[in-house]
């Protein structure tokens, strides 16, 4: 590991060079190792791809003795290698393509294959979230087949709808609000992924896994509905 002084009050934790599950992994495993520590100056933590932000209450410590006193330049990180951590799968239903997919065809064609193709890759992998960013339930998404990488769309929506399903470069993710973006758009999601008036405002956290499945307009219509007169069943679509 290597520690950066970012200013007075925060320190970065880098780990390495490259973005990677195992990597990601130490982040976690260090991350839950400084909140056992329960040290009164760490106002936030804040984990990334490769790296740990602490912010610091200078008012309990020196910034310079944080490390000293959390024994970050004693840790070995090789004592963590056999600890698992014990994440959930969570399924995402998809409508791909149509109105609702808008990019399905750019995808395809740039890769040089088939909408169906772009489907099956899309939906055969299991994505690790590395991160939520950018809007609340963002979420990040490392395993992306390298034959659907697609580069951002040239000139970007002012208005993405809530849950469409996204590829930008070699990452894909999802919208949980409208917003504006340039992610190249596959599908979307039925799911309210994110809902701040639930207990659990969102369906994912960070160290979780997304595993997309297909439906149709139908189903889509029918988690739409089954939402919206709260009787919406977590067991059968998400938890399957």
């Amino acid at each position: 590991m290597e520690f950066k002084f970012i200013n007075e009050q925060s320190i970065m934790i880098y780990f390495n060079n490259h973005i990677e599950a195992e990597t990601f992994q130490k982040v976690q495993q260090v991350e839950q190792y400084i909140k056992l520590q329960n040290n009164p100056a760490i106002i936030e933590i804040v984990p990334s791809y490769r790296a740990i932000l602490l912010y610091i209450d200078t008012n309990q410590s020196d910034i310079k003795n944080i490390v000293t006193e959390l024994k970050l330049d004693q840790l070995d990180l090789t004592q963590f290698n056999n600890e698992a951590s014990h994440h959930k799968t969570v399924h995402i239903p998809v409508l791909y393509g149509g109105e609702y997919g808008q990019d399905l065809e750019e995808v395809a064609n740039y890769n040089e294959i088939s909408t169906d193709a772009v489907v099956q890759m899309h939906t055969n992998n299991t994505y690790l979230i590395y991160m939520l960013g950018f809007m609340p339930g963002f979420p990040f998404l490392g395993g992306l087949n390298e034959k659907l990488h697609t580069p951002r769309r040239q000139d970007p929506r002012t208005r993405i709808p809530a849950g469409s399903v996204g590829i930008a470069n070699n990452q894909t993710g999802l919208y949980p609000k409208e917003s504006p973006g340039g992610w190249q758009i596959i599908g979307r999601t039925p799911l309210n992924v994110f809902d701040i008036h639930r207990e659990v405002m969102c369906l994912y956290a960070a160290g979780d896994y997304i595993k997309f499945y297909s439906i149709t307009e139908e189903t889509y219509h029918e988690i739409v509905e089954e939402q919206k007169h709260n009787n919406f069943n977590i067991d059968k679509w998400v938890e399957i």
